[in-house]
């Protein structure tokens, strides 16, 4: 057959029943959920075009060499009389046949991504719902979300994803910018930037668009205000469609509500509690030397060990937090056993002391109390309220002796620590695991560093670790003192050797391989308690 050769072709009314698959048909894969989706679609719009069929002398009836889907999604519609006769395209010969069941499905081509924003953002000013529009389609509706939300975007935007000057990534990262102006000098960036290693990410066009945004979920100033005080107080809400992100546009007004915010609830703090004083930290995190670097004296809580009662619930619940399986009575009580266990501040404590309360990483105020200002001091010794050896505070004078013999008697009382210290280990190991569970902040207490050790793969579907191996505590939210040191060791020694065991198997790294498989044997190690693959996993 050559180009010039006239295809001789007439369109016959078939009964449904007459037609099969020809073997000649290409499309031999086609999943349930593809046919049914084609099927809604007849059901809906019609058959639309008609499918092509041969005569084979060697079989009845007529086999369907272009259009397998369709014949498949009409088999689905055979409870609706209309699709009980079809109209099929007779090929006259065998070529012809065979050049159909080539053709068809090689010459097919889908909408581009322009093309499709487009036509779905027409389609739904029309009054077209999502679910027709997938429909019509033979899409997911969710397809159909992801497209009409690029609709808003500009023309020249729609226009350079056409032109495939930019791809669709980079188109779907304007949507979060409302200012047009902007948005097409943007547009004239990425487009001259886009060949090598100098092309605009994703992150880079944003950055571009909204410079001073503030990422809603992970910006403690956000989580602590919360969206609402926010949007109340004139702040203006953006967002990235396609990452679920939202973003607050104006940090000014996040930073006056935040402060407001803070503000207040350290005032609040202060009547609950009785203090004499309160200050507001703005910044994340305290550091260790604070108090001492602000003038401020210490005083600690009186001490009340648990009962035998508290102390197993306490327990109970610790283990259910670190699966982040507490309720929200469990946390209420948890939280009251964790405060019952650092102790109390009797009222002539309360009455002269003040506190600094802050906002942590994670949007939850923290606070530092047992400060006595300075002016206070005095007042606190003479009452018995502190100590002066430990808390008063002395202007700094140089030294009289040397740096060299400065160091010596540093080790000289390190040395003394350490010789007291051999003779009880319970006490070591008890600071052991204080520190190596992160207790203890960015300090440590004995010359021994952590490293991260990798223990979780790229995609963890089909992957599960046991619980005790994934909780981490943030470092920056647990500051160094012998205060919590104290209520750490009031969990009691069961439980603490039980952290010791936990984090100390989380540093795992054996690079020996005779030794690992020495571990494995007598730990009777099987990777598919862990693991189990998948084709999301391991292909």
């Amino acid at each position: 057959m050559t180009e010039q050769t006239k295809i001789t072709e007439i369109t016959e009314t078939v009964a449904f029943g007459d037609l099969y698959i020809s073997p000649l048909n290409p499309r031999t894969i086609v999943t349930d959920e593809e046919t049914a989706a084609l099927a809604e679609n007849i059901r809906i719009a019609g058959l639309i075009h008609n499918l092509a069929g041969f005569r084979d002398d060697t079989a009845e009836g007529v086999g369907i060499v272009a259009g397998g889907r369709r014949y498949r999604a009409l088999a689905l519609l055979q409870d609706d009389s209309r699709f009980h006769n079809i109209p099929v395209k007779i090929a006259p010969d065998l070529a012809t046949a065979q050049l159909w069941a080539s053709s068809e499905n090689a010459q097919r081509l889908d909408l581009k991504p322009a093309e499709e924003i487009r036509s779905f953002g027409a389609m739904k000013e029309r009054g077209m719902k999502v679910v027709e529009i997938a429909v019509a389609y033979g899409i997911t509706e969710k397809h159909v979300y992801r497209r009409m939300a690029l609709a808003g975007l500009q023309n020249e935007i729609l226009d350079a994803l056409q032109a495939e000057e930019i791809n669709l990534s980079q188109a779907a990262a304007f949507t979060i910018s409302g200012d047009l102006k902007l948005s097409l000098e943007v547009l004239e960036q990425v487009k001259a930037r886009q060949e090598g290693w100098n092309a605009m990410t994703d992150y880079q066009i944003k950055q571009a668009l909204k410079p001073t945004s503030v990422d809603a979920e992970g910006d403690r100033r956000a989580k602590f205000v919360g969206l609402e005080a926010y949007k109340k107080a004139g702040g203006r809400i953006g967002g990235d469609l396609f990452s679920d992100k939202t973003t607050l546009d104006d940090p000014e007004i996040l930073e006056e509500v935040f402060l407001a915010k803070l503000t207040e609830a350290a005032e609040a703090h202060r009547v609950e509690n009785g203090l004499k004083w309160v200050r507001v930290f703005e910044d994340d995190y305290l550091d260790y030397d604070y108090p001492k670097s602000n003038g401020f004296g210490r005083i600690y809580p009186t001490e009340e060990p648990l009962s035998e009662e508290d102390q197993t619930r306490f327990d109970a619940l610790e283990e259910l937090s670190y699966g982040d399986e507490l309720d929200d009575a469990q946390e209420t009580e948890f939280a009251l056993l964790e405060k019952k266990a650092e102790g109390f501040w009797t009222d002539e404590q309360k009455a002269i002391s003040g506190a600094v309360v802050h906002v942590g990483h994670g949007g939850k105020v923290c606070v530092l109390a047992g400060l006595i200002a300075a002016d206070d001091c005095a007042e606190a010794i003479a009452a018995e309220i502190m100590a002066p050896n430990m808390h008063q505070q002395t202007s700094v004078k140089k030294s009289p002796i040397s740096e060299a013999l400065n160091r010596d008697l540093h080790c000289m009382q390190t040395g003394a620590r350490q010789n007291a210290l051999i003779d009880d280990p319970k006490l070591a190991l008890h600071l052991l695991a204080f520190q190596i569970s992160n207790q203890m902040g960015y300090r440590t207490a004995f010359g021994l560093t952590k490293t991260t050790v990798s223990n979780v793969p790229s995609t963890e579907t089909g992957f599960v670790l046991d619980k005790h191996l994934t909780t981490a505590i943030n470092a920056a939210d647990k500051p160094t003192s012998a205060e919590a040191f104290a209520a750490f060791r009031k969990r009691g020694d069961k439980k603490i050797m039980e952290i010791l065991h936990n984090y100390l198997v989380a540093q795992l790294s054996i690079d020996d391989p005779d030794l690992g498989e020495m571990i494995d044997t007598l730990t009777k190690k099987n990777t598919r308690d862990t693991f189990t693959p998948t084709a999301e996993n391991f292909f």
